[in-house]
């Protein structure tokens, strides 16, 4: 599974995530002859900074529109792995229904299209934990996993496309390529961080972002091993660490903290009160809807989600895929709080935590 010619397509590869999944690629695996990087727009000085790090493995950038089906074959004709990140997030409705839809779901399809007609042999979809809940009554997981009951009936318009766009990944999962090989595809659900209001005994499990690359670099091994190829393909994946379970207020506390950043002991509003004011909100926005386009801060489904004890393990991705967190949770904090220091100077006035 790893020809000499090996060839790595990485969409939003400018991203928070995707630039440190490349990186990562070009620090620990030496197989690849070639890491190309798919972006809506490409960021100055990229490219340059990635060959400064690659030895010999050549960095090519390909700047364009998921949807450009011409263009996805280009980027994936010779390619042997793709691992897909690029997709809008939007848990406020600031974005309308149809592009959320068109790059996240539809941009997925055609990448899968172009995948099995050009013969790519693995692909990584990278969905999120809002794929799993919580659900719009709040109720809890506590380190739960991939065979945990869960009615999710996702609420957000982001949610449903990145469920959409997770069942066409595993669907793909052995579709048959022009050369006669077959297609192993694979998800990861990283969990996530949002500076939000939330309860103090909301627990959930924030995970490092360069966990999360490692949990990519990971699968990408996995799948380029004959037999745990079989394991993996066909599955999706929580990707936690060992991050204490947290409130989200209280993890943008410990992180922001060391930066002269206070917080409340309890939220601004109780939490009922808090619940109708977004209801209001929303009826506001939808009788405003004809006239002018008003996307309140605040609304019922993510209240609901960040006050919601929702953790899950990585037990299952480390027994099939190998995947261990690299850095624990005081490494992992005080990188976050160091680089919070690197892009808030000038800011800390306008941000506020909850």
């Amino acid at each position: 599974m790893s020809p000499a010619s090996d060839v790595c397509l990485v969409t939003g590869a400018s991203g928070f995530l995707g630039e440190r999944i490349v990186r990562l690629l070009l620090e620990e695996e030496q197989g690849f002859t070639e890491i190309r990087l798919f972006d809506k727009h490409a960021r100055p000085g990229l490219v340059q900074s990635l060959e400064a790090s690659a030895n010999q493995t050549k960095v090519s950038m390909f700047e364009g529109d998921i949807r450009d089906s011409e263009l996805l074959h280009r980027a994936c004709r010779g390619a042997s792995l793709v691992i897909h990140t690029a997709s809008i997030i939007d848990v406020t409705g600031t974005v309308d229904y149809s592009e959320l839809h068109g790059v996240n779901v539809k941009g997925t399809q055609l990448l899968l299209e172009a995948c099995i007609q050009e013969n790519v042999a693995s692909f990584i979809y990278t969905s999120s934990i809002e794929v799993a809940g919580p659900n719009p009554q709040g109720d809890p997981v506590i380190n739960g996993n991939e065979d945990t009951p869960y009615p999710s009936r996702l609420k957000f318009p982001y949610s449903k496309t990145k469920q959409e766009a997770e069942q066409l990944s595993l669907r793909a999962h052995g579709e048959a390529l022009r050369n006669g090989g077959r297609l192993a595809t694979c998800v990861l659900r990283p969990m996530d961080v949002l500076l939000r209001m939330s309860r103090r005994e909301a627990y959930v499990n924030p995970v490092y972002v360069g966990n999360v690359a490692l949990a990519h670099l990971s699968a990408t091994r996995a799948l380029r091993d004959p037999q745990r190829r079989l394991a993996v393909g066909g599955n999706f994946y929580f990707v936690s660490d060992d991050t204490p379970p947290i409130s989200y207020s209280d993890f943008n506390h410990s992180v922001l903290s060391p930066l002269g950043f206070g917080i409340q002991e309890r939220p601004f509003l109780p939490f009922p009160l808090l619940f109708f004011l977004s209801f209001l909100l929303e009826v506001l926005q939808t009788m405003l809807r004809p006239f002018l386009r008003f996307n309140p801060p605040l609304n019922r489904q993510l209240l609901t989600m960040v006050n919601t004890p929702f953790t899950f393990s990585y037990r299952k991705a480390q027994r099939d895929m190998g995947y261990t967190p690299q850095y624990g949770w005081e490494e992992s904090r005080k990188r976050t709080t160091d680089w919070l220091a690197s892009v808030l100077p000038g800011e800390r006035e306008r941000i506020k935590t909850h």
